[in-house]
């Protein structure tokens, strides 16, 4: 076992005792065991606009053993506690999914009319991942901090040396792969970097692409693929990467309401973890692309500003002094690289800017029909801002969205060596 790991394990048990000595106090002294944690709830989720990301707010509530409606979650509580101590002690390192089933067993109790009766201590994991997330934030320490792994998604490459566990790894040196990020990264130390930025790809294809092809050498990157959706230890990575070695951070997605929320879920933080945005989110963290302006220009938002007043509350004098873009396809290429957007599609971009965008730069009455159900959907705070409304608009006038692969499809050269640096140098992102 590292010397890392040893700190990390003694922290989390010195921890996990003082906190629920409390409990142990409170049955001493005769009071009623109680647990107070911060709530994780939406309605207790705050969008914080100065440090720009997403933060739990000041309400708590009180997890009690002789409550009706919170006796269950207090007993699961505490038996996950005392698994993830056991595991500790033990110098086990457990998965969450090894976690569900150590706890996973059936209780069995008589009810007041003398009946034999068996209740499980969870049915699904998501219940004991719940709880798990509830000890983080009772705690304040994450589970990577506690050794809990969870499965490797992430990978990076770049001229940067590191240290994990007693191992010193170059990941200059990972032929023609790469690292993959591990679940406990703040238990990584970073020994050297030769880089300039960071560029943080969404989809792994492209990322491969970008490494055969040489990128981070040649442009002096750090290279690093989310695989889709963010994982914990890849978006604590980055955010490490940026504030320790002061490295800006740039992200290309698809131009797609999913790639522009995975961007801000890397940004901003996601509601289900923002009890951990002060260590997961990368608030300064910029957006190169793909987006709707790279495909289409600007041109089709400015017919649309041609026949309203405002849209998503800024005026038409307002979104006009947006900087006019060109696109980086031409209209050959985009009819063979573009796909038409679905249902699905329509409806999570509503979800991020709200439906009065929508209403505005949807061109069809029977899909803003449709849409009607969404309309108390006011849309997140960060994505009201002119240029995502901008680049949202445009996505509800076309219906069509693109691939980072389409990019690729015009050329390696021009993905590596034209349309990413021209848009870090040329300051074309969205902030």
């Amino acid at each position: 076992m590292s010397s890392v790991d040893v700190r990390a394990r003694m922290n989390a048990i010195g921890v996990l005792k003082e906190k629920f000595k409390i409990i142990l106090d409170q049955i001493q002294r005769g009071e009623k065991p109680t647990l107070v944690m911060p709530k994780r709830v939406l309605s207790n989720t705050i969008y914080d606009e100065k440090n720009k990301m997403l933060l739990l707010g000041p309400d708590v509530l009180r997890r009690s053993l002789i409550d009706v409606n919170e006796a269950r979650k207090f007993m699961q509580t505490l038996l996950m506690a005392s698994i993830i101590y056991e595991a500790l002690v033990n110098n086990e390192y457990p998965t969450i999914r090894d976690l569900y089933y150590r706890g996973k067993h059936s209780i069995g109790y008589r009810d007041v009319d003398g009946k034999l009766v068996h209740e499980n201590t969870w049915d699904e994991q998501k219940e004991s991942d719940s709880v798990i997330r509830d000890l983080e934030v009772f705690m304040n320490v994450l589970r990577e901090e506690m050794l809990i792994l969870s499965k490797e998604k992430g990978k990076v490459v770049g001229n940067l040396v590191i240290k994990s566990g007693d191992d010193t790894i170059d990941l200059s040196k990972m032929g023609h792969g790469a690292y993959s990020i591990e679940p406990t990264p703040d238990l990584v130390e970073f020994k050297d970097v030769d880089a300039e930025y960071v560029l943080v790809v969404e989809k792994d294809a492209v990322f491969q692409q970008l490494h055969r092809y040489g990128f981070w050498r040649k442009y002096r990157a750090i290279l690093v693929t989310s695989a889709g959706q963010p994982d914990r230890a890849t978006r604590r990575f980055v955010r490490r990467l940026n504030e320790e070695l002061k490295l800006p951070v740039y992200v290309l997605t698809d131009s797609d309401p999913y790639g522009f929320y995975i961007y801000s879920v890397f940004k901003i933080g996601s509601i289900t973890l923002s009890y951990e945005s002060e260590r997961l989110a990368t608030p300064s963290a910029r957006f190169i692309g793909v987006s709707m302006t790279d495909v289409f220009g600007d041109e089709v938002f400015r017919e649309v500003l041609d026949e309203v007043k405002e849209v998503g509350g800024f005026t038409k004098t307002a979104l006009g002094k947006l900087k006019k873009k060109k696109p980086y396809l031409s209209e050959s290429e985009r009819r063979n690289y573009v796909i038409k957007a679905k249902q699905r599609d329509i409806e999570r971009a509503v979800e991020l800017v709200g439906y009065d965008v929508a209403d505005k730069c949807v061109e069809s009455s029977e899909l803003r029909s449709k849409l009607k159900k969404k309309e108390g959907l006011t849309g997140y705070p960060w994505f009201r801002t002119p240029n995502w409304v901008r680049e949202l608009c445009i996505f509800f006038k076309t219906l069509n969205k693109l691939e980072i692969e389409a990019m690729a499809s015009k050329g390696l050269k021009f993905l590596a060596d034209t349309y990413i640096p021209s848009k870090i140098e040329g300051g074309d992102w969205i902030d």
